[in-house]
């Protein structure tokens, strides 16, 4: 069962690499030293052939000096070694004369020569050197070399050596690993940590910005949640916005519409002014529609079920139907609604027409949002407004169409102009106007919708400017 926390999973982690890596080394070394072991064995028993050969010089194993190989071989029981004689076939028997060893071993021919090698005695793995004493036939089947063999147990030192040295390497690896393996796991599970209480402060809606440290995945989760964050709090915050400016736009159709429906009821107001009052009422409640219907609007943009249809359009043709269609307004506020003169002579082709591709519904809701906001902020009377539209390349060098609804009020208050198409954001919350704040919110959903964008401005000497831009070929996208 793993542990539930990051670091006894990391130092768990570490100690099983560690362990990995020692076994790994220890293996290594172990063939290392059983070879080292098993040569220095080999050399061992050569140096006591050459200790024989130096203490008698004759290699008659009969003769009186076998007494000498004897006394010899008896010395060498303390070093567990054993002394075998051997004819020139390689077989061997002990000096006593005992059972003939089925295994032979490789022995020279010339006096004096020594030969090493391993072999089974009794199915036990032993090394031996033998030594020539004399020169012999086959056929003669007389002793011809003395052998000394000893128990092949290099494996068994090299784990002894190994097994000396555990402790250390063990204790090596506490004292330098443990440090390392809390670093490592601290160096992740303290970001994560914080991250986790801060979680639980943004639930609670409070956040500050976390520092971007640790590992490049735990920065980027960091940098990734502080924006969550951040997001949220925007989120959180025109969710507040929303909210009072709804209750702003709420409250005058209401308190309106109360008093009246009570004037009628109480027979406060009769005879033309019951007919006043229940015109009224009808104009609130049409209020609240339009109003209620724009949130909707926006919602279905931006859920994609509000789809477009694009087609050509002329942009000259779409500013006279605006003209036309609050001709009979703007005359009646003694606002004066113009089409402005082309502002450079390559706008449009030889026949002046600015052709793209959109919605033409949604073209003409957005001219009329942009027209309608003109007219409240246009001086009334003698206040004027410009409709325009002229060609322009962006900057990805796609060609676009950009039309422009201008006014000479008193345009939009410092630091106001980058939020006017924020939803129910106006320049003068303090206003109780008849805007819901969603126009021009919906003009930017609309030309986004299309690829394009929306652009608002003030001119000199007094005055604001609104404009769309259309990509001749839209890129419809779904708003965000």
């Amino acid at each position: 069962m793993l542990p539930r926390g990051l670091t006894g999973r990391v130092v768990i982690a570490f100690a099983l690499l560690a362990f990995t890596i020692i076994v790994a080394f220890w293996f290594s070394v172990f063939v290392t030293l059983r070879e080292l072991e098993r040569d220095q064995t080999l050399t061992r028993l050569g140096d006591r052939a050459d200790d024989l050969l130096t203490q008698i010089r004759e290699s008659i194993l009969d003769s009186p000096q076998r007494a000498e190989v004897v006394a010899y071989a008896e010395r060498l029981e303390a070093q567990h070694i054993d002394v075998y004689q051997a004819t020139a076939d390689g077989r061997m028997r002990t000096l006593g004369g005992g059972p003939i060893v089925t295994d032979p071993v490789d022995v020279g021919t010339a006096r004096g020569d020594v030969r090493k090698g391993e072999t089974t005695i009794d199915n036990k793995r032993v090394l031996y050197a033998s030594l020539v004493l004399r020169p012999g036939r086959v056929a003669q089947g007389l002793p011809t070399s003395v052998v000394f063999v000893t128990a092949e147990d290099s494996g068994a030192r090299a784990v002894a050596d190994l097994a000396g040295a555990a402790p250390f390497a063990m204790l090596v690896v506490v004292v330098v690993g443990t440090p390392i393996a809390w670093l490592l796991a601290s160096s992740v599970a303290s970001p994560l940590r914080r991250l986790s209480a801060a979680t639980r402060r943004l639930a609670s809606g409070t956040h500050d910005a976390l520092p971007i440290e640790g590992p490049t995945e735990v920065r980027e989760v960091t940098a990734n949640f502080n924006a969550l964050a951040a997001e949220l709090a925007r989120v959180r915050q025109y969710e507040v916005d929303l909210l009072a400016n709804l209750r702003h736009d709420l409250r005058t159709p209401l308190t309106v519409i109360g008093g009246y429906a009570s004037a009628l009821a109480d027979g406060t107001a009769a005879g033309d002014n019951a007919e006043h009052a229940a015109r009224v009422i009808g104009e609130e409640a049409e209020r609240l529609e339009r109003l209620v219907a724009e949130l909707g609007a926006i919602e279905r943009l931006r859920s994609g079920s509000d789809g477009l249809h694009p087609e050509q359009l002329d942009a000259r043709d779409v500013i006279e139907i605006a003209l036309e269609r609050f001709a009979s307004r703007a005359s009646s506020e003694g606002i004066e609604l113009l089409m402005a003169p082309p502002n450079r002579a390559s706008d449009g082709d030889a026949d002046g027409v600015l052709t793209f591709a959109a919605d033409r519904l949604a073209v003409e809701r957005i001219i009329a949002n942009l027209v309608d906001n003109a007219l409240r902020a246009a001086p009334s009377p003698g206040g004027h407004i410009w409709l325009a539209a002229h060609d322009l390349t962006l900057d990805d060098e796609t060609p676009a169409v950009a039309i422009s609804v201008s006014d000479d009020g008193a345009g939009f208050p410092p630091g106001t102009v980058e939020r006017v198409f924020e939803r129910f954001y106006r320049a003068d919350p303090s206003r109780a106007g008849a805007g819901s704040g969603l126009g021009l919110a919906i003009v930017d959903e609309l030309v986004r919708a299309h690829g394009g964008r929306a652009h608002a401005e003030n001119v000199a000497p007094h005055g604001a400017r609104v404009s769309v831009i259309f990509p001749v070929v839209p890129v419809l996208t779904r708003p965000r």
